[in-house]
């Protein structure tokens, strides 16, 4: 007879696990079942499925899997600026960043205001590129960034992702350093070390924050290993060990200049001049830590690149009292007293004043602006002499160029006032310039391929280059002018050809 000697163990086992359970010992998980039979246990109600009201098949939406959704970056809705979401997506992302990098210096304000809309327009990128490496997004951000347009650059670039990789990060955290408002870059930086530019930043961003101790021991480290250039490596011993060089020498101005010098210049001390650096460095000199005359230098230099709001300009000029003479400050004193005569309604004092300040508004190359801001003040005054000429040029100038010609209020061109109602027949022109603006609303003087270029989906390129073709025109180029101004016609811009070239007759913009 065969005794069974697994099930043998079995029975004691059993018996042995009674034994434990009257002595306290662990329970098994049958004992603790029946142990704990009595007790509650909450019930969980289980919703029920849902139930369709129909018997009929569902539409069901498929998206292939590979399919990412489309993003669109830009602050102003298409609705509004009249652009198509999608005017880049047909085009090539290289075609279309060097494009922009060629349209980076633009002079004549009608067409930094349409470079402006077309940058900060939402919109798709070219296809594909925002899952590659999102370059023309970057390009984007930069040519706002040459523009010294730094706010606009700031929120463009979180849309487009500041933690994207170390090519996005490196981009905000310049424009954060430039601005002033580095803190939340840094908490960035000190969260994800590996988009660090470079080894100086993040000791930067340790003291910055406050902790002064890992920076002071990053900065030995890097000294040591050579990971932080000799002229930064200055420059950061002076920022984190202040009390070791009260008495000595002023450093040299740097040979090249980043956000980051830029910055650490400013924060021990010796903030470097703006007026050498690219535009960008000037937004810094907005604020109340530069003198007056700093910031009126910058006020000027931005306002000509569009980039400063014409109400914005005004504050800076009427801020206070000049306290000199010569230069800006001489503008500054023309302005507050043609402001001022304006105010009083005397027309003598505006006749008096007014060819002053228009001088230094050309010396600046401010005069759309000021055009802007005091035409339609000017246009029911009936001034007269060189004052009433002024104020016709002052007036076509302006958003509302179009009352101007229907009701000059000084002599003027016939030409020119023709351009502004856009209507140039049996005008006799009195230059070879006023011939070809009268061309261009006589014929069809645009460039065909340019616009099936835009009829074909590439709307943005063809714009890019059309304003390539009207700075040419505006630099004295009379066969770019006429092309591109009957091309931007062509593409629905009527407007903006018009307030371009009466820019061009009327603004000194040759290079």
């Amino acid at each position: 007879m065969q005794i069974n000697v697994w099930g043998y163990a079995g029975l004691v086992v059993m018996a042995m696990g009674g034994t434990a359970l009257a002595q306290g010992q662990p329970l098994s998980v049958i004992d603790w079942l029946d142990q704990n039979a009595t007790q509650s246990t909450p019930v969980v109600a289980v919703p029920e499925p849902p139930v369709v009201p129909t018997a009929q098949m569902p539409v069901i939406q498929t998206t292939p899997l590979d399919q990412r959704a489309i993003r669109q970056i830009g602050l102003v809705p298409a609705a509004v600026t009249g652009l198509p979401a999608e005017m880049w997506r047909r085009s090539d992302v290289t075609e279309l960043s060097r494009l922009l990098m060629a349209v980076q210096d633009l002079r004549l304000p009608a067409a930094q205001a349409l470079l402006y809309k077309l940058l900060l327009t939402e919109a798709e990128g070219p296809e594909g590129d925002a899952q590659r490496d999102d370059t023309f997004a970057l390009t984007r951000v930069a040519t706002l960034v040459a523009y010294g347009a730094l706010d606009p650059a700031m929120a463009l670039i979180e849309q487009a992702g500041t933690d994207k990789d170390a090519a996005h990060f490196a981009t905000y955290m310049d424009i954060a350093l430039l601005t002033g408002d580095e803190d939340a870059a840094c908490d960035m930086l000190l969260a994800r070390p590996h988009l660090s530019p470079s080894y100086g930043h993040h000791v930067f961003c340790s003291a910055r924050l406050g902790d002064w101790d890992t920076a002071s021991l990053l900065w030995d480290a890097g000294l040591a290993l050579q990971l932080i250039r000799r002229s930064q490596a200055d420059l950061l011993d002076r920022f984190l060990h202040p009390d070791f060089f009260e008495d000595a020498d002023t450093l040299q101005p740097p040979s090249q200049v980043t956000p980051l010098v830029f910055r650490l210049h400013e924060t021990i001390g010796e903030p470097l001049p703006t007026a050498r650096l690219p535009r960008a460095y000037a937004a810094a000199d907005l604020r109340d830590l530069a003198g007056w005359k700093a910031q009126l230098e910058a006020a000027e230099r931005l306002t000509r690149s569009g980039a400063l709001p014409d109400n914005k300009l005004l504050g800076i000029y009427t801020d206070r009292l000049p306290a000199a003479s010569g230069g800006v400050w001489d503008r500054v004193s023309a302005l507050q007293r043609f402001e001022t005569a304006l105010g009083t309604g005397s027309v003598a004092a505006v006749e008096k004043t007014l060819p002053v300040v228009w001088a230094g508004m050309q010396q600046a190359e401010i005069e759309v602006s000021f055009a802007a801001l005091f035409a339609d003040a000017l246009a029911p005054l009936g001034l007269s002499g060189s004052a009433a000429t002024i104020a016709q040029q002052v007036r076509l100038l302006s958003p509302n160029a179009a009352a101007a010609a229907r009701q000059p209020s000084g002599p003027g061109s016939v030409i020119l006032n023709g351009v502004a109602l856009g209507s140039v027949d049996g005008l006799k022109p009195r230059s070879p310039l006023e011939a070809a603006l009268q061309s261009v609303w006589a014929s069809d003087t645009s460039r065909h391929d340019i616009v099936q270029m835009s009829r074909s989906g590439r709307q943005g390129e063809a714009l890019l280059r059309t304003l390539r073709l009207l700075e040419d025109g505006a630099n004295g180029d009379l066969n770019a002018l006429t092309t591109a101004l009957g091309t931007l016609r062509a593409l629905g811009f009527e407007d903006i050809a018009r307030h371009a070239a009466l820019q061009v007759a009327l603004l000194d913009r040759e290079r």
